[in-house]
């Protein structure tokens, strides 16, 4: 059974121990036993009405203080009755040193059995906790870790998938201007084959009319000549070849401003001003989402920074607190190793006392069982029964606050 700290309270270890008289002082003055008569013991008349009281201290550190006090024996006044009433006593004595001795024994066992179970708690090793603690701080770490990863993999998915986005909308963008331009392609394309067409037909009006101008001049120059002039002052003939000269610079003029105006409304069409205006936007456009990935860039940056800080405080706290636990475990450790101490010392001590009560008891059984009690003058006689009463005594108070001990 474990004994607290506050059970058995030593007063003052370092007073010097008034220690109980011992077999040593008893020997030494050779003493030798015999019946005690009864008007030897203390003053009175006859030996009526005489008290023993003793009051003595024995030498545990001062604090275990024995005040006996006697019954009232009465002695007789013949020698038969006094001294059946001191074996009667001493009878009782000897009847509560074997129920101490049976109690000593008890504690013998109980303190075996404290000092058995708390040197196994001594010897106890703690390299398995601390291992534990270890593993357990590494896999904090290990999770640390792997929580930080992820969510620096969260973040750069968001990242790849603005991008994405971004891509997506400046690739649907470039699409519908390509699809746009394929339409102005395609409506330029129309415009030129109905010019080209125009242009053909009017080709072939232009082949037609000279044709027919040529036709007209020969069948002009069949008839003049063939006809005979007969009058000298005739009018003068027309110029055919000034007319046909005309006509073909007209022909001529109206082709080139069929051609000009194709060739204004082509470019009017596939203006150049469209186009640089078109480049302008799509490079104002690059330069826009340059600078949205730039600045999304710094963002994440600042979000991965915020979350890093505060994903080093929360670990950090947690960190401090494991670092607060292993320490009252260790502080709890070491108050556990001092009550051990303590708890060891208080053992020494009581085998000591135990010991010590034991060679005294056993010397005064054989005092008892090897010697009668005599004729001894009334200070010695008084001094033995101080003898034989104070280690029964210091033995029951001691029984007693082991007992009161074991009780709190």
């Amino acid at each position: 059974m474990a004994f607290s700290t506050r059970s058995i309270q030593w007063s003052s270890s370092s007073r010097a121990q008034t220690a109980a008289p011992s077999v040593s002082s008893v020997t030494s003055r050779k003493m030798s036993l015999q019946k005690i008569q009864a008007p030897s013991v203390y003053g009175g008349a006859g030996g009526y009405g005489t008290r023993i009281s003793t009051s003595t201290s024995s030498g545990l550190g001062g604090s275990l203080q024995v005040s006996i006090t006697g019954s009232d024996v009465l002695l007789a006044g013949n020698e038969k009755s006094t001294m059946q009433n001191l074996n009667d006593r001493l009878a009782a004595y000897l009847e509560r040193v074997r129920s101490l001795e049976k109690s000593n024994s008890l504690l013998e066992t109980q303190i075996r059995e404290w000092h058995e179970k708390n040197t196994v708690s001594v010897g106890q090793d703690y390299s398995s906790y601390f291992k534990t603690i270890e593993e357990l701080r590494n896999a904090q770490m290990e999770n640390s870790r792997l929580v930080l990863q992820i969510d620096n993999a969260k973040l750069a998915a968001d990242d790849f998938r603005l991008k994405f986005e971004n891509e997506h909308l400046l690739r649907q963008s470039v699409e519908s201007d390509i699809t746009g331009l394929l339409r102005v392609r395609d409506d330029l394309t129309l415009t030129k084959a109905d010019l080209e067409s125009q242009i053909e037909s009017i080709t072939e009006e232009l082949v037609f009319l000279r044709k027919s101008h040529e036709e007209e001049r020969d069948r002009l120059h069949k008839e003049v000549g063939g006809s005979v002039n007969v009058a000298v002052d005739a009018a003068p003939g027309i110029d055919l070849a000034a007319i046909m000269e005309n006509m073909r610079k007209q022909y001529e003029e109206v082709a080139e401003k069929y051609r000009q105006e194709a060739k204004d409304h082509y470019e009017n069409l596939v203006n150049v001003e469209k186009l640089e205006g078109h480049r302008k936007e799509i490079t104002e456009r690059r330069q826009v989402y340059q600078s949205l990935e730039l600045e999304l860039q710094s963002l994440l940056t600042m979000t991965l920074e915020g979350t890093l800080a505060e994903t080093e405080a929360r670990y950090s706290y947690q960190l401090d607190h494991i670092q607060q636990a292993i320490s009252s475990l260790e502080a709890q450790l070491r108050q556990l190793r001092a009550d051990m101490e303590a708890q060891n010392s208080q053992y020494s001590t009581l085998m000591d006392v135990k010991t010590r009560l034991e060679m005294e008891i056993a010397t005064y059984r054989r005092l008892l069982e090897g010697e009668e009690i005599g004729s001894l003058s009334p200070q010695r006689a008084k001094r033995t029964t101080e003898l034989l009463i104070s280690p029964l005594e210091n033995c029951r108070s001691i029984c007693f606050s082991l007992l009161a001990a074991q009780g709190d």
